[in-house]
């Protein structure tokens, strides 16, 4: 598990800006991203935590560093909630391993959604910046964060990541997350949902092969049934593993590529973004009502 295997953290970089794991306090925080930063003495995921594979290390100082590494994130991961929160901000965080077809569903996605609603995009990749490129194709603002021996974005790269972008009032912000079935699991980013992506060229047992990232999540989208007359693929047996480890998630099958299944998806977000504008001007209407009193 990378919250102790030290993969590669200080080798992030955000697109357009330099490297933050190691920078000076030289830039000024907003409000709504008011967090503590991550010095190279308490958090260095590149000299301190990898230590934890050494022989003779003490469990209970794996225990130390896990929390340690996972509290910390957890404070950015909050501080990023309230924003999207005060903004009346979805954001999903899209996990699945590489080659689901997550990036030609999320560019299906907002080719079809734009004008609909506000759209943003943090793409999450070790290495280039093609699949931001692509997106920003489709006019939809998209900004790249490059985790080099990274395996998984964290809450602090995201909320960096988010300063860079328009979040307008009621946006959805699709979070692509590096392609891995196991760390970003135990990553809150700050998300509303993690939205899991499972291509039927995976086989289908894969939710109780990596459950805790199928545990996690709140929607399994099961893409790819255009090929289904191609492959030997049990759709009951897959989704049978799904609620094994989750009761609750929902499962859409669909096809980024035929386009079948996808209006399925777009009323699941539709309702997503008006329950999340409904919760905030509950909230809001809460506050004012207790500031009158």
């Amino acid at each position: 598990m990378c919250t102790v295997c030290g993969c590669g953290e200080g080798e992030s970089r955000i697109e357009g800006q330099h490297e933050h794991a190691h920078h000076e306090h030289g830039h000024a925080h907003p409000p709504s991203h008011d967090h503590p930063h991550r010095h190279e003495q308490d958090l260095n995921y590149s000299k301190g935590p990898a230590r934890a594979h050494a022989p003779g290390m003490d469990p209970s100082r794996m225990v130390a560093i896990e929390q340690d590494i996972l509290g910390k994130n957890n404070q950015y991961a909050d501080a990023n909630r309230a924003r999207f929160a005060q903004l009346g901000v979805l954001a999903l965080n899209l996990v699945s391993s590489p080659g689901s077809g997550k990036t030609t569903l999320l560019t299906r996605t907002l080719t079809d959604l734009n004008g609909q609603f506000p759209l943003a995009v943090i793409e999450g990749d070790q290495e280039t910046t093609q699949d931001a490129e692509r997106i920003r194709a489709t006019g939809v603002e998209a900004i790249q964060i490059n985790t080099g021996k990274g395996c998984h974005l964290d809450a602090h790269q995201v909320g960096h990541a988010a300063q860079h972008l328009s979040l307008a009032e009621g946006c959805v912000l699709m979070i692509e997350n590096v392609g891995n079935l196991v760390c970003p699991a135990a990553f809150d980013l700050g998300e509303q949902h993690k939205v899991a992506i499972l291509s039927i060229t995976e086989g289908e047992d894969k939710p109780i092969k990596y459950p805790d990232m199928f545990q996690a999540a709140g929607l399994l989208l099961l893409n790819k049934i255009d090929l289904l007359p191609h492959l030997q693929f049990d759709i009951d047996r897959c989704t049978d593993y799904a609620r094994r480890v989750n009761p609750g998630i929902q499962i859409i099958q669909l096809s980024a590529t035929s386009g079948a299944g996808m209006e399925q998806w777009y009323q699941w977000l539709r309702l997503q973004r008006e329950s999340r504008l409904i919760g905030r001007q509950n909230t809001a209407e809460a506050s004012l009502q207790e500031a009158r009193r």
